[in-house]
């Protein structure tokens, strides 16, 4: 019910499918129908279709969307997998997450009463659904949460009957064949349901537990909910909910309703709020089941292409043994695809590595069904197809989503036999229903790339499980680093300061695109996130403006500094931030005068710093574009910095960056920028700028309107050569961009790389100080710089020569004071020692097999004392190596200098010791070793 899983086989949805600003992308843009106007009551276009002919998933969802946006309901787009206003949240689970601080009242919008499709993933934290999927008939990782949400706009009476009227006369479903669940104690909705849908009392089923009764938390907004029930009929075992049966499959919760009624505070205790609300959810996959006569979600269209494109490249028929792979690829191939859109790459931990569980368990059905080479990238365009037109991401992050699949099925294809090899050994050596030990399957874990899932997945069938424990006790360390990487994760939650204050204030008015300075009013003074009313010497504030020339840090671009200033005030601004999506939020500390709520300021943005902040801005464009061109389509953002000193940019690129690509790169930028084309902004729809070839970030959330920054002329299929959708300040031509040089490229996780770069001023320094450091290595030289190169080369093989020489004097004179020294008895074996000084530790293997050439030692054994520090080798003539190991002697004498032992051949060994002056105590150890030999 309410509390309840949504997309579990007889789980009623409680978090049921929405989406985030459909105003500015349209999920139907290939639909014929026109989306209705508000107030607009008209019947539904596809209802005279519904006896003739069956509704596609596609349909339904433009239905329901047309539906509500005909009754005055704003389409708002679904919002990002990974939440951004929620930090407990691993991934958006609901369809109501992107509206949380509306309906808490944190935060206003200009509609009161909103529609959405909601992309959403339960295969991680509390909403986990990750084990049943493909072995059941409703469970699955992504799936589609329709809704539709009032805030204090309407209530219980017009939310049911929105229901009712969509449910019957729009979708045509018989009424004979739904029922509905009420709170036990809201007798309200009970006769709404009489009176609108015509129910009588033995189709209207009062659940009396928590389950109908919906809470955001201990305390806050909480209300009854309702359910709306499909009945499969009596050929299908299960009773109605609250019923003993009621986890059989006959009756099926469609939609569910839930009436935000009341505020919790302290828990028990409830008050009315003064606006109620209402959100509500209708799984899609379900609903299209249901529409299509089907009565397992795998069955109906979507599902049906994607399973269909699953055997095709297995060759595996549809129903046949693999029926339950297909199922797992289908639903694992929507969520990577759509969680790899969203930004979000495999990874060791946090969301990443929910990523990869999922594609690396589809990616074992796959080789299950006999795939030798990567597959699971080439069903990327049959789920395109189906769902690319609803969600355009898709479309736009085709390139990297393929090229992230096909990786990393590469990596895990290297591993994956040896893996299911050790599996198949160590599950042969337990008796009949015994527990994997959880030290194997962590083994399988940390060598071979199996998450336990995968590994509980593999033994599906075969009467063992895994002992998660033993499991979770070897891999505690990785576990404890995987939730702090997701616990808080995505946008800090905003604090409510800020909220109050875009309520009371609106948003800030940014001026800064064609000033340095502007005067503004001061609208608040905050300290310690609470409004003060006023600030006197000292005091380190946070300042709100009516409107700013200053830009708040994001998209990468950092925040200006400067100053604010009037009659007897001074405020230096040392950083400037957004907040609540639109508020420009100055921090800074008072150095003169007392700053007050009402003041009239000029503000001042640091000008130097600004300039050195958009040339590297700018040159991060052109670098982007460089990147695209010169490695693929798969290059996109993946973070960025652009600071007064430095940009950092890194990108989706599965191996490393040579030097010659780099230079190519580099020089491209620089070929850009010496063109010194117009930087040119427009405002557009996000749809035109797609139109145009713009370049949109996946993960960033853009208003009805977009500035698109364009650099260069036409080219190819696009307006201009580099166009990207961006907000940052930029400069006004590429020439003033001056100069670019990247100066490092590394990895920064996989399929991640990081490049380092200075533009403008920066880019001037560092040129500068290279060349600084050229002349003075040529004046120490004593040649001129064009000579100095050559000049380095003859000194440095000058060198060279002179050190082999020396190394060849060295090993003479210490071959002859070994051969003066004589040799020693020792058992039955002749021994050579010497101490050889500061001989170069690498010298003693060659001049150790000399002297045991000459044939008057047996076993010769050399100490260098370079460096102060003592190296030993120890050499064997062939005779003698049965019995006399040269490892053990060198062990002996390392130990004796303090070390821990050496390694090599029974003939040859070399080891070390930190204590040069204990080389007569090594020689002694030797002797005392090699006596126990022979």
């Amino acid at each position: 019910m309410c509390a309840t899983s949504g997309s579990g086989l007889k789980k009623p949805f409680r978090f049921l499918p929405g989406r985030e600003d459909f105003s500015c992308v349209s999920p139907f843009r290939n639909s014929p129908q026109k989306r209705a106007g508000k107030g607009d009551h008209a019947p539904n276009q596809f209802q005279d279709r519904l006896p003739h002919a069956m509704l596609t998933t596609n349909d339904i969802r433009t239905t329901f969307l047309e539906y509500f946006a005909g009754r005055g309901h704003q389409i708002v787009p679904s919002s990002s997998l990974v939440p951004r206003n929620d930090p407990t949240l691993l991934f958006t689970n609901a369809g109501m997450v992107q509206f949380k601080n509306v309906f808490t009242g944190q935060e206003t919008r200009p509609y009161s009463r909103a529609t959405t499709a909601q992309k959403v993933v339960r295969a991680g934290g509390k909403h986990n659904d990750l084990d049943n999927v493909g072995y059941t008939a409703r469970h699955h990782t992504f799936f589609e949460m329709m809704g539709n949400f009032s805030f204090g706009d309407y209530f219980k009476p017009e939310a049911i009957e929105l229901a009712w009227t969509l449910i019957t006369r729009n979708f045509a479903l018989p009424k004979e064949k739904l029922l509905v669940t009420v709170y036990s104690e809201d007798e309200e909705a009970a006769g709404l349901w009489r009176s609108i849908a015509g129910l009588d009392d033995s189709r209207i089923i009062r659940i009396p537990t928590s389950d109908n009764f919906w809470r955001m938390g201990d305390t806050g907004p909480c209300g009854p909910c309702s359910e709306i029930f499909y009945d499969h009929g009596p050929d299908v075992p299960g009773g109605p909910p609250g019923s003993p049966d009621e986890d059989g499959d006959r009756f099926v919760e469609i939609w569910n309703l839930v009436f935000m009624q009341f505020f919790e505070d302290p828990p028990g205790v409830r008050s009315p709020l003064p606006r109620p609300s209402i959100d509500t959810g209708m799984g899609l996959e379900r609903f299209a089941a249901i529409m299509q006569g089907k009565r397992d979600n795998y069955d109906t269209d979507t599902f049906v292409a994607l399973i269909q494109a699953s055997a095709e490249v297995t060759h595996q028929a549809a129903d046949g043994p693999f029926k339950s792979s297909h199922r797992v690829v289908a639903d694992h191939l929507r969520s990577a695809a759509f969680l790899i859109a969203d930004g979000v790459l495999p990874s060791k931990d946090g969301r990443g590595y929910v990523l990869r569980r999922i594609m690396r368990r589809a990616m074992r059905h796959l080789h299950m069904m006999g795939t030798k080479e990567p597959v699971f990238y080439k069903l990327l365009p049959a789920l395109i197809q189906q769902m690319g037109g609803a969600y355009p991401e898709l479309v736009q992050g085709e390139a990297l989503i393929r090229e992230t699949m096909r990786n990393e099925e590469e990596r895990f294809k290297a591993m994956l036999d040896r893996g299911l090899g050790l599996l198949e050994e160590e599950t042969s050596k337990l008796s009949s229903g015994a527990a994997l030990p959880g030290d194997v399957a962590f083994r399988l874990y940390d060598t071979f790339g199996f998450p336990l899932d995968l590994t509980q997945d593999a033994l599906r069938g075969s009467g063992h499980t895994v002992d998660v424990a033993g499991f979770d006790s070897a891999m505690n360390e990785q576990r404890q680093r995987a939730r702090a990487a997701w616990v808080g994760s995505g946008d800090t939650a905003m604090e409510t300061v800020w909220f109050e204050a875009r309520d009371k204030f609106g948003a800030s008015e940014f001026l800064g695109y064609t000033t340095e300075q502007a005067d503004g009013e001061v609208q608040a003074v905050i300290a310690s996130n609470s409004f003060i009313k006023e600030a006197g010497v000292g005091t380190e504030v946070a300042v709100l403006l009516n409107q700013t020339p200053f830009y708040g840090e994001s998209g990468g671009q950092a925040g200006d500094t400067g100053f604010l200033t009037a009659s007897g005030l001074r405020v230096a601004i040392t950083d400037t931030q957004k907040k609540a999506g639109d508020l420009i939020v100055h921090y800074g500390t008072v150095t003169e005068g007392t700053l007050r709520p009402g003041q009239a300021v000029t503000a001042t943005v640091d000008h130097d710093r600004r300039s050195a902040i958009r040339a590297h801005h700018s040159a991060t464009h052109l670098l982007h574009e460089a990147l695209r061109r010169k490695l693929g389509d798969h290059v996109a953002q993946k973070g960025s910095l652009n600071s007064p000193d430095r940009l950092r940019f890194d990108v989706s690129q599965p191996r490393p960056i040579t030097p010659e690509e780099l230079a190519e790169i580099e020089a491209e930028v620089n070929r850009r920028v010496r063109e010194n084309s117009k930087v040119v902004t427009r405002s557009m729809t996000p749809e035109q700028a797609v139109e145009e070839g713009a370049m949109a970030l996946f993960g960033e959330k853009y208003g009805d309107e977009v500035r698109v920054v364009s650099m260069g002329g036409p080219d190819e299929n696009k307006a201009a050569w580099s166009l990207e959708l961006c907000g940052g300040t930029h400069v006004d031509r590429t020439g003033d961009i001056g100069h670019f040089r990247i100066t490092s490229e590394s990895g920064v996780s996989a399929g991640v790389r990081r490049i380092e770069a200075v533009a403008g001023t920066a880019a001037e320094a560092l040129s500068i100080a290279s060349e600084q450091r050229l002349t003075q290595m040529a004046a120490m030289l004593k040649v001129g710089v064009a000579e100095a190169p050559e000049r380095l080369a003859l000194l440095l093989e000058e060198r060279r020569a002179m050190e082999r020489q020396i190394s060849a004097l060295q090993r003479k004179l210490a071959a002859g004071s070994v051969e003066s020294a004589g040799v020693e008895q020792v058992g039955a074996a002749r021994l050579a020692t010497r101490n050889v000084g500061e001989t170069a530790p690498r010298e003693l293997k060659g001049l150790a097999e000399t002297i045991l050439k000459q044939g008057n030692a047996d076993v010769v054994v050399l100490i260098s004392t370079a460096d102060g520090k003592g190296s030993v080798v120890a050499a064997v003539a062939p005779a003698l190596t049965e019995k006399v190991d040269a490892v053990a002697l060198v062990r002996a004498a390392s130990v004796a200098m303090g070390g821990k032992g050496g390694g090599g051949r029974r003939d040859m060994a070399q080891a070390g010791g930190p204590d040069a002056g204990a080389a007569d105590a090594a020689f002694a150890a030797v002797r005392e070793t090699l006596a126990g030999l022979v």
